[in-house]
């Protein structure tokens, strides 16, 4: 049986407990606020969500690079056969790109997988991959199977303003409500091709929330939840709000209960609560 090292990138907001639990190998992704740089995982999300908040520049956030992707591959493989190594939207970063340079470049079994969501969606695919692994399946049939699983993934988020996607460069599809940045609270969705779109607006953040679990039901065609995560950037009580909400609704335990890591947060604010749903 082939021995299977698994990897994600920092931004599937994977708590320690949950990294050791997976057995997962996470590369870390940079956060810079003006002259000090940080490996994601170095500064807490207490800690960023507070900087965030009292900086006057919006920090800025970077992938690691082929070379990094290389020493980080040269360091599981000699004691793995193949390396799975799962990342987040090729739509939203050039994370996979950099992973598919150090791919060539070492000519070794390194199979790449395009999560074409972000933070807890990505999540839900490491879990999903994690399983597989443990079962000893082999390579093609865990690809195959995460294919399908990705079909089955669903991600949405509200914002308490689109000010950060904007000023970020990752609004996307959602850019037609920019107009309304101060009025509304967003509801997106990480659609199938990996990038943001609107889903809905709500005029408060317990409407937004309400929207989500709506949004859920709609998507679900019929399906019935099989994992919900839940998390939150700086926003705990409406995080709850919204892991009740699912709990009522789906009469499902939420698996996970997490906050946004400091590299989708930049991008997101303080403010944003979202869920993943994997349906069976």
């Amino acid at each position: 049986m082939s021995k299977i090292a698994l990897v994600t990138d920092s931004t599937a907001d994977l708590t320690k407990e949950m990294q050791k639990e997976l057995n997962v190998h996470v590369i870390p992704l940079k956060l810079r606020f003006t002259d000090e740089e940080f490996m994601d995982g170095e500064i807490t999300p207490e800690q960023f969500y507070t900087r965030l908040a009292n900086s006057t520049v919006l920090p800025q956030t970077s992938q690691p690079s082929p070379d990094e992707f290389i020493r980080f591959y040269q360091r599981l493989l000699p004691e793995y056969d193949e390396i799975l190594s799962i990342h987040l939207s090729s739509g939203l970063s050039g994370t996979l790109n950099s992973a598919y340079l150090a791919k060539e470049k070492l000519q070794k079994k390194i199979h790449l997988v395009d999560s074409k969501t972000i933070s807890l969606g990505a999540g839900l695919m490491v879990m999903e991959a994690a399983r597989l692994i443990r079962e000893g399946w082999p390579i093609p049939h865990i690809l195959e199977k995460l294919a399908t699983a990705r079909k089955k993934i669903e991600t949405l988020f509200t914002l308490n303003t689109l000010e950060y996607l904007h000023k970020g460069g990752r609004i996307g599809k959602v850019s037609g409500l920019v107009g309304s940045l101060l009025k509304i609270k967003p509801i997106v969705r990480v659609n199938e091709e990996g990038i943001y779109v609107p889903q809905g607006i709500a005029r408060s953040q317990d409407r937004a929330l309400q929207g989500i679990v709506h949004a859920i039901q709609e998507l679900a065609q019929g399906r019935k939840p099989s994992k919900i995560i839940v998390a939150h950037g700086a926003a705990e009580q409406a995080g709850l709000k919204l892991k009740a909400a699912l709990e009522n609704t789906f009469n499902l335990k939420v698996n996970t209960f997490t906050q946004v890591g400091p590299v989708i947060g930049v991008h997101t604010g303080p403010g944003t609560v979202g869920a993943a749903v994997q349906f069976a």
